[in-house]
């Protein structure tokens, strides 16, 4: 699939309009000058670390309602993804290669099954939901300066506009004045999806301050079913053009208007459209009725299906099945690396025996 990121349209709903509210009416007295907020070299190493991240290790579609395009890589190769780099030693990332075939093929027939590649998948999954676990301790304590084990959205707000390049002591007082925050309508717009995102993450008893566990869902939202739920929502809102709350093909693979300047990007176009297409009829619908559901979404997003999970072994197997025996082969997954890795292999068949 093509990396070419499609623009949303902007759209107010409900539950924005009322997040706004909120924050208009937790604002008085006169608005800071921004130039004055702003750092003059704001850190753009923190920038987006305590943001949600677009990209969801292991998860099938993006925040944004992108197909993930690195799920084939992500699921196979789990922490270890990084390791096979496009201009790394092809020798090298074979015998990594290999190593991994065996491990994948428990019962040691040198024939990788649907089922033991659902189990590697299902393990490799669970590698990236302890990754963002780890991650997560990293960016709560940042967010958390008293080390009381709870996040006021104050609190986090402030951090976030800091690694904006706001000043982070002068919008904290500002926040504890209640003083008004004049900032630029990107940054405001954020504000009042994460502010929206943040009470969803609260769970009940809502106290409306987050724990770590309830920050992990704030920040990765595949680690708690409910928040799943609202991503699919968020989802769901943004490609439904009739507003029934559904997906036809149709709205899933629309382009917006007036995005095609030349051949080129009509190509690329037409491939982003072929992938929708195929991931939408074979894959997420389930019940093949050309419309797909919140609950068909659901599903598919949910990065601890099992049933998904074998769907995806099959999937994968069926790539590079060359001799339909409904199995993988080391010569194989050899052949077709840079679907399973992102990276070819030169020679891939090469002293396989004497390797493997």
């Amino acid at each position: 699939m093509s990396n070419r990121r499609r623009p949303q349209p902007g759209r107010l709903c409900a539950s924005t309009l009322a997040v706004f509210v909120m924050l208009a009416l937790n604002v008085q007295a006169r608005p800071a000058n921004i130039s004055a907020l702003k750092d003059k070299h704001p850190n753009s190493k923190e920038d987006n670390e305590i943001l949600p991240p677009d990209h969801l290790n292991g998860v099938k579609m993006e925040m944004d309602g992108h197909l993930n395009k690195d799920f084939h890589q992500e699921v196979f190769l789990g922490k270890e993804m990084e390791e096979f780099e496009e201009d790394s030693e092809p020798r090298r990332n074979r015998k990594k290669l290999i190593e991994i075939f065996t491990k994948v093929d428990i019962n040691k027939d040198r024939s990788v099954s649907a089922k033991e590649m659902q189990r590697w998948i299902m393990e490799k999954t669970e590698e990236h939901f302890q990754e963002a676990v780890k991650e997560n301790k990293l960016s709560f304590r940042a967010v958390d300066p008293d080390g009381d084990g709870h996040v006021t959205w104050d609190e986090y707000r402030v951090k976030f506009l800091a690694s904006k390049g706001f000043n982070e002591k002068e919008v904290a007082e500002k926040i504890k004045n209640n003083e008004e925050l004049k900032v630029d309508e990107e940054t405001q717009e954020v504000l009042e999806s994460l502010k929206d995102r943040w009470f969803q993450a609260d769970n009940p008893p809502a106290d409306q301050l987050l724990n770590e566990e309830e920050f992990l869902s704030f920040l990765h939202p595949e680690h708690s079913r409910g928040m799943l739920r609202y991503m699919v929502k968020e989802i769901v809102r943004d490609l439904d053009q009739d507003g029934d709350g559904k997906l036809t093909l149709a709205e899933f693979i629309s382009l917006p208007m007036g995005t095609v300047e030349n051949q080129q990007a009509q190509d690329i176009d037409d491939d982003w459209v072929r992938e929708r297409k195929k991931e939408f009829e074979e894959v997420i619908d389930a019940n093949h009725d050309m419309i797909v559901t919140m609950e068909e979404l659901e599903e598919y997003m949910d990065p601890m299906n099992e049933y998904n999970a074998l769907n995806e072994a099959k999937q994968m197997i069926a790539v590079a099945d060359e001799n339909q025996n409904h199995n993988l082969e080391l010569e194989e997954i050899l052949k077709y690396s840079e679907y399973f890795t992102g990276s070819k292999l030169m020679d891939y068949a090469r002293n396989v025996h004497e390797e493997f």
